[in-house]
């Protein structure tokens, strides 16, 4: 690899680097403030604890942050090279452009490798204990699920709310039980309660003194023509289920989690029963199907983000880091969004859509070399 190669390759690396660490930081702040940040404010989640799922989350965001960060880091050293009229100045010195794009298809390529490590191997196994370290850390100290001061929706089919909690004791307490349309059948009050863990069912168990109930009726809850039934206890008990909130974050063997091998063998066994499979069993089998030409797929975009980048770059020839980056975005939307309305094809899988989730890269990858064409014969 000659100078000007060296050259090109150690810019557009440091680029592409830069570029996926910020990607990365931007996607992993919005997934731990979706994720983290409300069992950190509840104190169920202790320092180190948060530090190692954020470490999690860095194969999961990897698999995005690297065909971004590698389109953006191209477009911006060839811009800028184009700018400067560096490029003009090697093809005037009688360099071909696939000479001078060698380095980044070096890049490219390894950056193909990489993202299939990731997405079939080291991103399930980090979300999968990620799913689970979570979980482990919220079982230890799930009393924490009562924040003062807060409307609780974690219960499945209940909303909470007390203004003060020092340890197990809480004071003037709010509950609102809820039918499966989310209208309010009946409210608790009390003015003090006691809060247990009950772990053989994962069941918080509440006493509550100096406590009055409302009961709605049935069929319309909404319907306040009547007087509504109180009644007053100077004590009561309430349970309130933990297994919807600890089923809601159980990794399992869902198949956006599984390795390829484990997506292998579980398609081999949902083939075996042939005819006799259920029709979620069938489901799961396109599901499979979709994620493991979607992978690969996501991993064939680091090569057409660059084939497409490498004319474009050279071809836009903009110095301002700005104009750049808005390409690189406006590419990137575009991308996902035909990414988006493949993955929409899942629930008719006589349209196969295994195949369809090919087309946003084979797409990018087709426009990028007759762009190449055309800048190379310029």
């Amino acid at each position: 690899m000659g100078i000007l190669q060296r050259h090109i390759l150690a810019s557009v690396a440091a680029a592409c680097a830069a570029a996926v660490g910020l990607f990365g930081f931007v996607l992993i702040a919005g997934q731990a403030l979706r994720d983290l940040l409300g069992y950190v404010v509840a104190g169920q989640l202790e320092a180190g604890t948060a530090a190692r799922l954020l470490g999690l989350l860095v194969p999961f965001v990897a698999v995005y942050a690297l065909p971004i960060g590698l389109l953006t880091g191209v477009l911006l050293v060839l811009g800028r090279m184009a700018s400067q009229q560096e490029i003009t100045a090697m093809r005037a010195a009688g360099l071909s452009l696939r000479y001078i794009a060698r380095p980044v298809w070096v890049i490219a390529w390894v950056g193909v490798v990489l993202s299939l490590a990731l997405n079939f191997e080291i991103m399930p196994r980090a979300q999968t204990e990620y799913r689970v370290t979570l979980l482990e850390a919220v079982r230890q100290n799930p009393l924490n699920f009562i924040v003062p001061k807060t409307f609780v929706r974690d219960f499945d089919g209940f909303v909470v709310y007390v203004s003060e909690r020092k340890g197990s004791e809480l004071k003037d307490f709010w509950l609102w039980k809820l039918d499966a349309q989310k209208r309010v059948t009946g409210l608790v009050r009390a003015r003090r309660a006691t809060i247990a863990l009950r772990e053989a069912d994962d069941r918080l168990v509440l006493t509550l003194f100096e406590a009055s109930a409302e009961t709605r009726a049935r069929p319309n809850p909404e319907d306040f023509s009547k007087p509504q039934p109180i009644g007053n206890s100077d004590s009561l008990t309430v349970e309130l289920p933990l297994d919807g909130v600890f089923n809601q974050m159980q990794a399992g063997q869902k198949i956006m989690f599984m390795t390829f091998d484990q997506l292998r063998a579980r398609r081999e066994q949902l083939e075996a029963k042939g005819a006799t499979a259920t029709q979620s069993e069938r489901r799961d089998l396109t599901r499979i199907a979709v994620t493991l030409s979607s992978r690969a797929a996501g991993s064939f975009a680091v090569l057409a983000f660059a084939v497409i980048a490498v004319p474009l770059g050279i071809k836009v020839s903009r110095k301002e880091t700005s104009a750049n980056l808005g390409i690189a975005v406006a590419l990137v939307l575009g991308y996902y969004f035909l990414d988006a309305l493949a993955r929409m094809l899942e629930r008719s899988p006589e349209l196969h859509p295994e195949i369809w989730v090919w087309l946003p890269p084979l797409l990018y990858a087709g426009v990028g070399g007759w762009l190449f064409q055309r800048v190379d014969r310029a």
